[in-house]
């Protein structure tokens, strides 16, 4: 068993990544129904939760259903960092994580996110702040380092160690790689050996299929995976692992009904909690993700996405049954 400090987790637990504009409670809701053992936020702004910004505390929006649930913050100021996570901690998630892997421009150029793989003293200090402000436990993402010149993760690993957080998540990529190239396990491997670190340690990056997942788990030899990318469209890939992992065979691929069903739940989620249209134009962008790979698909994503209620989806949903339960006949 895997524990964040009072979070008890399964033994070698699969974790959701905390994706801007994926991670909302629509979309965890599904991979928690799916099989994913931990989830996070969307990252959220220090400094946007101190001004009040409506949208930075819309992402503070958790349910029990979800738990264990932890919120992600990000900042480069560590006042900012300590009063944010006092914030968080009236909203009662399960933990508090600290962004330090963003690899996006607009975070890095305000000195956050994977900005502070440039200043490791810097990182401990924001960290530490944030463990002194709150009761809860805090957990940390980051990266192997700036560039392929300046890898630190075995100092970051250790020092961040000491500042009191539970556990660490290691993407085995630098920022210089943004989501480029292939990710690097061989440092989570050596931090995972080094005898002075006791926290669980989190790896990520390109775990895309069950078979990965388990050569990774068995050659690497880290404390539990996060998934990411692999996730969006495909909630099913964290019980897929999980199957494979106990039987060595593969879980039967989601059918059609499968994948509207899924969309249909997405949907109906979205607009319950961001209100019907608005849940419905956001679901744009998923579309395309849950037919990846579907033939003939291109004909029905326009109509998707000149949908804005949940009865138009449902006419919709049966539209695109019954030519696909056509279709398969055919082919049969």
């Amino acid at each position: 068993m895997i524990k964040i400090g009072k979070i008890e987790l399964p033994e070698f637990p699969l974790l959701l990544a905390p994706m801007e504009d994926v991670s909302d409670p629509p979309f965890r809701r599904l991979c928690k129904m799916h099989g994913a053992d931990l989830m996070y936020s969307e990252f959220i702004s220090s400094e946007g939760l101190i001004r009040d910004a409506i949208k930075s505390r819309k992402k503070l929006d958790i349910f029990d259903y979800e738990r264990p649930v932890g919120i992600q913050i990000f900042g480069g100021d560590e006042e900012a960092m300590a009063m944010s996570a006092r914030i968080v901690e009236t909203v009662n998630p399960d933990l508090v994580d600290i962004n330090f892997g963003c690899p996006v421009k607009k975070v890095v150029c305000k000195g956050a996110g994977a900005g502070v793989l440039k200043d490791i003293d810097l990182m401990v200090r924001l960290t530490k702040a944030v463990v002194s402000s709150t009761s809860l436990p805090v957990t940390v993402k980051t990266r192997l380092g700036w560039d392929s010149t300046s890898i630190n993760i075995d100092e970051v690993a250790e020092r961040l160690q000491e500042t009191g957080i539970k556990a660490l998540t290691i993407h085995a990529r630098t920022r210089a790689q943004m989501y480029k190239g292939e990710a690097d396990w061989e440092h989570i491997s050596r931090i995972k050996q080094n005898p002075n670190i006791e926290i669980p340690i989190f790896g990520n990056g390109d775990i895309d299929s069950p078979e990965k997942a388990l050569e990774y788990k068995q050659k690497y030899a880290c404390d539990g995976i996060m998934i990411g990318r692999a996730a969006i469209g495909y909630p099913w890939i964290f019980n897929e692992i999980k199957h494979f992992f106990d039987t060595g065979e593969h879980l039967p691929a989601p059918t059609i009904e499968d994948r509207l069903l899924a969309v249909r739940q997405h949907a109906e989620w979205s607009a319950e909690w961001k209100g019907e249209r608005l849940g419905l134009v956001e679901m744009r962008q998923h579309y395309s993700n849950y037919f990846r790979g579907v033939p003939h698909f291109k004909d029905f994503r326009k109509k998707f996405l000149e949908v804005f209620t949940l009865a138009e989806m449902d006419a919709l949903i049966k539209e695109t049954q019954e030519f696909y339960t056509e279709y398969l006949a055919q082919q049969a």
